[in-house]
């Protein structure tokens, strides 16, 4: 089985919709939620996490063993999110041989060039349907 490490900040209400529309999907994996602050990891578990923890050595350790990690593009911009993403984190995130599903968020002094913006809804639908082809039974290995 798969694991996916769903990350979030702040109020975690990105990770909450990822992780829900996981669980409503039926995703065969296994989804460990990791907040940056007990709001977001309390809010990502209320959603259907398996597994879930807070701060920066969760974030460093589980991102060692993930198949797929799944947040807000700023997960892997060292001290975005109002500083909540500390360097190593970002660092763990960016060296961890996880496939990365970066979800776009133009806020906090970051712009996505060529982004057009369809609306959150649309930004994670796709996330977790790359994760369920990713999850599948028979599909090819991540790379």
């Amino acid at each position: 089985m798969k694991k996916i490490l769903v990350i979030d900040a702040q109020g975690g209400g990105i990770g909450r919709q990822v992780v829900a529309e996981l669980v409503k999907r039926n995703v065969p994996a296994e989804i460990i939620a990791v907040g940056t602050n007990s709001a977001a990891t309390a809010q990502m578990m209320k959603a259907g996490a398996v597994h879930g923890a807070t701060g920066e050595n969760p974030v460093v350790v589980c991102s060692r063993t993930a198949d797929l990690i799944i947040g807000p593009i700023g997960i892997v911009i060292a001290d975005s999110m109002f500083g909540e993403i500390t360097p190593k984190m970002a660092a763990a995130i960016g060296q961890s041989s996880a496939r990365k599903v970066l979800i776009p968020v133009t806020s906090c002094g970051n712009y996505v060039a060529g982004l057009r913006d369809a609306g959150m809804k649309v930004y994670i639908e796709d996330a977790v349907l790359f994760a369920e082809r990713q999850c599948a039974e028979n599909a090819p290995e991540i790379c």
